[in-house]
């Protein structure tokens, strides 16, 4: 075998006269009848090949024969192209190899769809064939970024003094929110085992061992349903730290953040992060991860619209509702048609309808104007609106209005191009609720997760007002995406089990799922607090990729299959009676 002697996005102007093996796949061929163009590809890029004739009319026998995606070698000198030949799309562009031997190490069959071109392929298909999907340069591209990001992490941390600790796969199933992956034992039949869906108990026993600083890259497993930005399997970044208040993780994720982003992507993200805290970010975005890449932010009108003669919004007042807007930038192309697209999407989403007003030269235009003359000036003035823009109004209650504003404040922004590629704007959410309630099952659920740490002012509102009361928790939002979040731990015994108790988790319960975690807080925890970081999403952000698959290796389907090697399948019946099962 021809064996390499550089690559194929190495060779430069002057490594013009020098003699060269290079191994890759063909990547596109063109006959010219008479000189044959090969552009040979391998993942460090592209060089072509030209076959002359003149110099050895069998190689270009040999050469006029081979198919798209045949492994060669080929040996030859390195030459300049004319300069009305150069490539200033290619780095290797100025120059081009004069083929002189020629070996071919495998033939490939015809191709499912285009290496060149992925859109040849639905995605389904390239999933079946996920082996020459990753050939293409999209692929490639994003699990390089992959790469660069693990490299990244993994030294900023370990400049820091954290230790990368590997935690268990196989752990004991405690099952809160998503459904844990079971793994049946064969020793000890008729218990199981799970895949963890996080290592957060195991960060914090080794907090309590004495490790005050950990990290690990990690898998991590859930069976919910799936979307684009999920997947049954996935990445996180997980860290812990003992002795720290809020300020000293979400500092120490903001320095990492912003290092990965300028090593990687050559992004400077903005110092210090901004934040917000929850009831802001509902208040003023509609959601708890706000897209701050636009503004369009929503403003209470409550006391305008009072003094306004629109009864619809008066009568939702008087039975304690909301009535809230937005101020639309560049909306003086939008139709009647579009509009009224607009407020069907939003009874979609709960809300009664969607009214409006244009500003124009003349005043207010259209929609509910006539309603909104008393305090028309007003309204410009709240939103600092003009001419050009429009102004969309929903009323209901508040947690119909505030949400149905935030998703359509996004939906414009897509329409617009708002949402612009390569801008980041990362953004802090803290002071969450410490609980949510759960009507279907009448008890009170952690928003984060049941060892999330209450304020420490609020603590003692645990056992008379528990919906008041406030987490010591954050989350890293960039882009509109949440990309982590973590919190301040219950690091005293007391402290979890008073957790445990409003969660109505009894004591048994709690002993049986988490009685190895409570035992441990008893023999000196100390305070710590940590956050785990959606690793898919953050390269899938930075790749500027639509859905996290496109950063992933070997994805699954939102059916959670494996189309390449058909995974889930069927199991030898001898393996289940191994495990005691049976499949009903």
């Amino acid at each position: 075998m021809l064996k390499r002697t550089t690559t194929c996005g190495a060779l430069q102007p002057e490594n013009a006269e020098q003699e060269v093996v290079l191994n890759g796949w063909v990547n596109k061929n063109r006959d010219l009848g008479g000189l044959i163009f090969i552009d040979l590809r391998d993942r460090y890029g592209i060089t072509q090949v030209v076959f002359d004739p003149q110099i050895n009319p069998e190689l270009v026998n040999q050469a006029r024969r081979l198919s798209l995606e045949d492994v060669i070698a080929v040996r030859g000198h390195v030459r300049l192209r004319p300069a009305a030949a150069v490539n200033k799309e290619l780095p290797t562009g100025a120059i081009e190899v004069l083929a002189e031997e020629l070996e071919v190490l495998n033939e490939a069959r015809p191709l499912p769809f285009l290496i060149t071109d992925r859109s040849t392929g639905l995605e389904d298909l390239r999933l079946k064939y996920r082996y020459l999907d990753l050939r293409t340069k999209e692929l490639q591209r994003n699990i390089a970024i992959r790469h660069r990001t693990y490299q990244s992490v993994r030294n900023f941390y370990n400049e820091h003094n954290f230790f990368e600790i590997e935690t268990p796969f196989l752990m004991k199933s405690t099952p809160e929110g998503a459904r844990d992956f079971l793994v049946p034992s064969r020793l000890q039949p008729g218990r199981f085992y799970a895949l963890p869906q996080s290592p957060q108990q195991y960060k914090q026993i080794l907090m309590i061992s004495g490790f005050d600083r950990y990290y690990q890259i990690v898998r991590c497993f859930r069976d919910e349903d799936l979307r684009a930005d999920r997947q049954p399997e996935f990445t996180q970044i997980d860290v812990e730290m003992s002795f720290v208040e809020e300020d000293d993780v979400m500092q120490m994720t903001e320095n990492m953040l912003r290092r990965v982003f300028r090593e990687v992507i050559g992004v400077e993200l903005v110092n210090p992060f901004p934040r917000l805290t929850y009831a802001e970010a509902i208040n003023l975005y509609g959601s708890d991860k706000p897209d701050l890449r636009f503004n369009m932010e929503i403003h209470t009108l409550n006391n305008l619209a009072l003094r306004s003669d629109f009864q619809v919004f008066k009568n939702v007042i008087a039975q304690n509702g909301l009535v809230a807007g937005i101020c639309v930038p560049q909306a003086e192309t939008f139709s009647h048609k579009l509009i009224n697209e607009l407020s069907e999407i939003v009874k979609s989403w709960g809300a009664q309808g969607l009214a409006f007003i244009k500003i124009t030269p003349d005043g207010g235009e259209g929609g509910v104007s006539r309603f909104l003359t008393p305090i028309f000036r007003e309204l410009v003035e709240e939103f600092k609106a003009q001419i050009g823009n429009i102004i969309f109004f929903v009323a209901g209650q508040g947690q119909i209005v505030l949400p149905a504003l935030g998703n359509l404040r996004l939906e414009i922004a897509r329409r617009l191009g708002l949402m612009t590629r390569g801008v980041f704007k990362p953004v802090w959410v803290t002071r969450f609720p410490l609980l949510e309630w759960d009507a279907e099952e009448q008890r009170f659920v952690a928003m984060h997760h049941p060892f999330t740490a209450a304020v420490p002012e609020e603590y003692h509102l645990l056992d008379s007002d528990p919906a008041i009361v406030h987490a010591r928790s954050y989350d890293i939002v960039i882009n509109g995406n949440e990309i982590g979040g973590g919190s301040i731990r219950n690091h005293t015994a007391a402290m979890q089990e008073k957790m445990f108790n409003v969660l109505g988790i009894n004591s048994d319960e709690a002993r049986t799922k988490f009685g190895f975690l409570l035992d441990a807080l008893t023999f000196g925890a100390p305070p710590h607090g940590g956050i785990a970081l959606g690793f898919d999403r953050l390269v899938m952000l930075m790749a500027g990729a639509d859905n996290i698959r496109e950063v992933i290796a070997f994805p699954k389907t939102t059916s959670g299959a494996s189309l390449m090697d058909g995974c889930p399948s069927e199991v030898d019946e001898k393996q289940l009676q191994e495990l005691g099962l049976k499949i009903i």
